[in-house]
Parts: structure tokens; C-alpha cells; sequence
């Protein structure tokens, strides 16, 4: 898993059927300090997100498959959450 930010979207006419109905998101990865790190993945979003979200992404095929409640379908990352803050401790 990993924290992203919704950068764009992505729209295609001719599809896997696994894909039929749900939005297609693209995910800049997120460092540590919130910033982009030039990793990204397209994403099924089953929680409405949008251009400018941060979000949680699930990045692995079989829990993806899961969620999206497919055996079988082309499926490495699903947006699961939205993200309203994150907080982080350091230790010294």
C-alpha cells in the first residue's frame, strides 16, 4: 500500500470487461514529506475519488482482485481510501 495524489484520469472506449463501470485514476506515489516521487500507477477507484486527492492505493494484483470482488482480472492497484490527514513521529 501506499499514499498518493490523484493526478489525472485516464478513459479508454475499449476495455477488459473487468474494467466496464468503474473510473480509471491516475496516482502520483507520495514520499514520506508528501511530496510526488515520479512513481505512478492507473487505478480503479471504488471510492470517488478526484484530480487532487490524496489517496490510500492497494498496489498488489490478488488483494485488488479482492476488493474488486474478481478471481480473474488485469488488476494491480485500487484507490481504497481517502485520505484527510497523515501524521508522522520520528524518533531521536
Amino acid at each position: 500500500m501506499y499514499i498518493g495524489r490523484v493526478c489525472g484520469t485516464v478513459v479508454a472506449t475499449i476495455k477488459h470487461q473487468a474494467f466496464h463501470g468503474r473510473k480509471l485514476l491516475i496516482v502520483d506515489q507520495l514520499d514520506t514529506n508528501g511530496q510526488p516521487t515520479g512513481a505512478y500507477d492507473i487505478c480503479v477507484d471504488v471510492v470517488q475519488a478526484g484530480v487532487g486527492d490524496q489517496v490510500l492505493v492497494m498496489d498488489e494484483g490478488n488483494g485488488a482482485r479482492q476488493i474488486l470482488q474478481r478471481s480473474v482480472a488485469p488488476v494491480r492497484a485500487v484507490i481504497v481510501g481517502i485520505v484527510d490527514d497523515v501524521a508522522l513521529t520520528t524518533n531521536h
